[in-house]
């Protein structure tokens, strides 16, 4: 004998239920939503990576100055020394010292030049301009180099080129700079450029301490 099983009329069956996605919000408010989710992630204000793209453009600048001003200095003239009328020449290559501050300036410019790209395109994307607390002891760790770098280079030209200004004593070694004035001058100024950098380069350092602190 056949037996039918039969579902009993008050049995409760499940059904499920979906509920659909909201597609009248519009493109422009779920910008604003990840946008105001972007900005309630960060700690710091956005003017501390204005400051930060600021400090990068003038190190920058101040860098290539440096370059430019110091490969450009050379002169001709002549010194006279014992009655004699000697030609000079001088050139900044002639120097180790001065050597010394071009490579290092030139390196400091291709560092601050990338740091700039990087913080442009964080800016642009609405993001910190430092992504993590690896990226800024990275950063924090490269500025302390270059900077104690470009202080060493700038010292080392000073004592060059007060050499020549002052002379030695106790010699008749004479002032190399007063027929030489526009070279000493040229070299001054992109020592003037390289101490520069090196100040920008101890602030972005201690904004790099600040973000280190706040994260």
């Amino acid at each position: 004998m056949n037996t039918m099983l039969k579902t009993p009329p008050d049995a409760a069956i499940a059904i499920p239920i979906t509920i659909p996605a909201d597609h009248s919000a519009s493109p422009t408010k779920l910008a604003a939503e990840v946008d105001c989710a972007t900005m309630s992630s960060r700690k710091l204000p956005r003017n501390y990576d204005v400051m930060h793209l600021a400090l990068r453009l003038v190190c920058v600048s101040a860098s290539v100055a440096s370059v430019v001003v110091m490969t450009s200095a050379k002169e001709k003239s002549t010194i006279s020394l014992y009655g004699f009328n000697l030609p000079v020449y001088s050139k900044w290559s002639f120097s180790d010292s001065f050597d010394y501050l071009v490579g290092v300036s030139g390196a400091v410019a291709v560092h601050s030049f990338l740091q700039l790209l990087i913080t442009s395109k964080m800016l642009l994307r609405k993001s910190s301009a430092i992504s993590s607390r690896k990226h800024a002891w990275l950063i924090f760790a490269g500025d302390q180099v270059f900077a104690y770098a470009m202080m060493s280079a700038g010292s080392a030209a000073s004592g060059v080129t007060n050499l020549n200004r002052t002379g030695i004593k106790h010699s008749s070694l004479p002032n190399f700079c007063k027929p030489l004035h526009s070279f000493c001058d040229r070299v001054a100024v992109a020592i003037g450029f390289g101490f520069f950098s090196c100040f920008l380069l101890a602030m972005s350092a201690v904004l790099d301490v600040v973000w280190l602190s706040e994260y």
